[in-house]
């Protein structure tokens, strides 16, 4: 420090500085009088960089101090500073010459008491909650008996002994054990490391996926537990697709892994107990199920035996049902020789008496008198044909005389004085028709014109159109762009002004006119 004193400008006896050289002066005597310290107070803003570098502020009712977390720090800290989180921070105190501003460089952060402890515990269990990882509809059933089962604690532990010591006393199962530490500031990375390698890994794979998974410490402060309460561990937990059993602390400890998973148990020794049933008692049961289904089956085979000897004695003797049919046998086996001789001697007479009339002398004489009869009624038929031609010859000549040219011409005059009988009568009919008609229209116009709007007009009334369109409240009058209004003398036109058409007084007529728009309606 002598250097700094060495030639003074003259006539002056205080020595000069470069700004280099008083920003490390004060750099080294900032950390040679404070060195390492601890400081407690509120963490202000927080701000994480790019890099990794963590930047904070520590505040209390008048002073603000800076501090900064470098990358390879961060991951040491059991606490990560949140704004608003009462800390004591543990560093060294430092300077900044690039900005004349000095900082704590801090390495370690604990939280001010067990007070904001809960505080910060609260706050995050609300944050989980409202995002909906508490919800009972989320959690998995647990399987009944699991092949195996992943267990992550540490393995120096008397946890693990106490929850393969259980498993070994209810039911052996093979246990795959993830060690990690359950304290301090590399707890909630690990724990959520291995749930999540748990996860990752495959099925009957070389190293089995465990069907259960069991996170496990035994009791301790809220400080040693706080690692279970990291917000990386309860959404490691919530995003698990293996069933999980969280076994932290006893039966008075609670942490943010309890609210997340699938099942809490109280103790690690409960979780074995959850995981597996006892296997003395699930043989017993088996055994127990077993005698019940043989008895069962006996009861049944032996009721079903008693039925059927019941039912038998119901029963007719089985020589007692053959006796009737036997002697029915026997009775048709006697008469089955007769019945065979009669049934050949019948057939043998109808043949006999077939056979007769095919004799050749029988055949010549039917076909004799065939012929003879035939030859007859060919005889009788030739005359009787003549008398037929003859008397059609006669009736055509007698129908060419009835139409002589004078016939003729008679008959012709009288068909045409006949049509014109009728022609009068069918014109008389059709006026008759026609005039009926014509009054039965006049009588619905008379009726259409009674019914129709026209005469609500003439009242006083007006139908208001736009487009066409009959409008029938103000709001559509006020859309309207033009409006058209029908009077009972006409039609008016209220943007151009002017009627659409000359006001003209209806006149009835006696001959019925069709209305082109159909009859209106005030509505």
């Amino acid at each position: 420090m002598s250097d700094l004193f060495d030639d003074p400008m003259p006539g002056q006896n205080m020595p000069e500085f470069t700004v280099s050289e008083i920003s490390g002066e004060v750099k080294r005597t900032l950390e040679g009088a404070f060195g390492r310290v601890r400081v407690r107070g509120e963490v202000g803003r927080v701000f994480k960089a790019r890099s990794g570098h963590l930047y904070y502020d520590i505040k209390d009712d008048r002073n603000v101090l800076a501090c900064t977390t470098w990358k390879g720090q961060v991951a040491n800290l059991s606490v990560v500073p949140e704004e608003g989180l009462e800390v004591v921070v543990t560093g060294r105190l430092t300077a900044f010459g690039a900005q004349s501003k000095y900082n704590l460089n801090v390495d370690e952060v604990a939280v001010a008491g067990q007070g904001a402890l809960m505080a910060l515990l609260e706050k995050r269990k609300k944050q989980l909650e409202g995002e909906g990882l508490f919800a009972a509809e989320r959690k998995r059933p647990l399987p009944y008996l699991p092949q195996i089962i992943g267990v992550v604690t540490s393995p120096s532990g008397a946890v693990i002994r106490d929850i393969l010591h259980r498993l070994r006393d209810r039911f052996p199962r093979k246990v795959l054990v993830w060690p990690v530490a359950v304290q301090g500031a590399n707890c909630a990375p690990e724990v959520a490391r291995a749930i999540d390698g748990f996860n990752r890994l495959t099925p009957g794979g070389a190293l089995p996926r465990p069907d259960l998974i069991i996170v496990a410490r035994g009791g301790g402060s809220i400080e040693d537990l706080w690692g279970f309460n990291e917000e990386i561990v309860a959404r490691a937990a919530a995003a698990s697709q293996i069933p999980l059993i969280s076994a932290v602390g006893h039966e008075t400890d609670t942490t943010l892994i309890d609210f997340v998973s699938d099942r809490r148990a109280p103790t690690p020794t409960a979780a074995a107990e959850l995981a597996v049933p006892v296997r003395l008692e699930l043989l017993a049961w088996a055994e127990a199920m077993g005698a019940r289904l043989a008895r069962g089956a006996g009861q049944a085979v032996q009721i079903r035996r008693q039925r059927l000897a019941d039912l038998g004695r119901a029963l007719p003797r089985p020589e007692t049902l053959l006796d009737t049919p036997r002697q029915r046998l026997d009775q048709a086996s006697d008469r089955l020789p007769n019945a065979l001789i009669r049934g050949v001697q019948s057939r043998r007479l109808i043949l006999t008496e077939t056979a007769a009339p095919l004799r050749p002398r029988t055949l010549r004489h039917r076909v004799e008198s065939e012929r003879d009869r035939l030859t007859s009624r060919v005889d009788r038929l030739t005359p009787a044909l003549q008398r037929a031609i003859t008397r059609q010859r006669e009736q055509l000549e007698a129908r060419a005389t009835r139409l002589h040219p004078q016939r003729l011409s008679q008959e012709v005059q009288r068909q045409q004085e006949r049509l014109k009988t009728l022609s009068q009568r069918l014109s008389t009919a059709g006026q008759s028709q026609i005039t009926r008609l014509r009054d039965r229209l006049e009588a619905t116009d008379r009726q259409r014109e009674i019914l129709s709007y026209k005469a609500t007009l003439e009242r006083g009334y007006a139908v208001v159109r736009s487009e066409g369109t009959v409008l029938t409240s103000q709001a559509h009058a006020a859309q309207a762009t033009a409006l058209e209004i029908e009077f009972a003398d006409g039609r008016l036109s209220v943007g151009a002004g002017v009627p659409s058409k000359a006001p003209s007084k209806p006149t009835k007529k006696s001959a019925p006119k069709s209305d082109p728009e159909g009859q209106g309606s005030l509505f």
